[in-house]
């Protein structure tokens, strides 16, 4: 798969996207990064951590967030990855569900990620499909109302594969996300880490997303800044159920922790 200018070995490696929120209530790191100078420094730090993509998001999508309008979300996002793309050669991905925050923000991103995989707004898979731009689908749904919770979401995803097909959107250029933490119970949650292999069927690399949730809070009773550990089990799970990338904070952490889980599973195509 190419990200950007990148080629990306999706059958034999394990990638590394960092996430980098310019809001200020993202549960995690709210506040910390949404000035220009604020994130083209942790966008710095993050390249010499070793990040392979970048993934911006300008609207937090923590449980209870406040949805703010298209034009403040422009506005945060847009002089930011502006200014990351001036200076630092690494893929940007921008974590948005909205058409008119892609499309002003089109020519300077390289992964388009979101989080409603193709469901939320209806121009978004068209805009997609005009930039050949990849795109990393996330499992999400409007209500907790499964009646067979691991068929009904398999069922979603497939759902969001047929709107890209649809659409024209090339199915090479499709990641998928398991959506851990959205619309999931707690023990659902768990079951779909446990069962990261079982996306394999739909063909297309998959991304754990899983780095300080509440699903690590809740099993370790620790705060989100005490969950860096229990984020590094759940990315260690992901490696051996096939998972291509990983959406982090914590850069040199989960390096670390796919390098030796490669390493001891006899992979010896890993090229960090």
């Amino acid at each position: 798969m190419k990200i950007g200018n990148r080629n990306f070995d999706t059958k034999n490696n394990v990638y590394i996207m960092g996430i980098l929120n310019v809001t200020p209530d993202s549960f995690s790191d709210g506040g910390k990064f949404n000035s220009i100078d604020q994130a083209l420094f942790r966008a710095e730090e993050m390249q010499r951590h070793g990040v392979d993509i970048i993934d911006i998001g300008g609207e937090s999508t923590r449980p209870n967030h406040t949805k703010i309008s298209v034009q403040e979300e422009i506005e945060r996002v847009a002089p930011i990855i502006e200014k990351i793309k001036e200076n630092i050669d690494i893929p940007i991905s921008l974590d948005s569900y909205k058409s008119e925050v892609i499309s002003a923000n089109i020519d300077n991103i390289d992964l388009i990620n979101d989080i409603w995989g193709l469901k939320y707004d209806p121009k978004i898979a068209e805009i997609v499909a005009k930039s050949k731009l990849p795109c990393c689908l996330m499992h999400n749904r409007k209500q907790n109302d499964y009646v067979n919770f691991f068929d009904d979401f398999l069922a979603d995803i497939d759902e969001s594969l047929k709107i890209a097909k649809q659409a024209g959107i090339d199915k090479s250029n499709i990641i998928i996300d398991g959506g851990v933490g959205f619309q999931k119970t707690y023990e659902q949650n768990l079951e779909v880490i446990n069962k990261t292999e079982q996306l394999a069927k739909f063909g297309c690399p998959i991304m754990l997303a899983t780095s300080r949730k509440s699903v690590i809070g809740l099993t370790l009773n620790k705060p989100i800044e005490n969950r860096v550990y229990g984020t590094l089990a759940t990315t260690v799970i992901g490696v051996t159920k096939g998972a291509s990338f990983v959406r982090v904070h914590d850069i040199e952490a989960n390096i670390d922790a796919i390098k030796m889980t490669k390493s001891i599973l006899g992979e010896q195509k890993w090229t960090k």
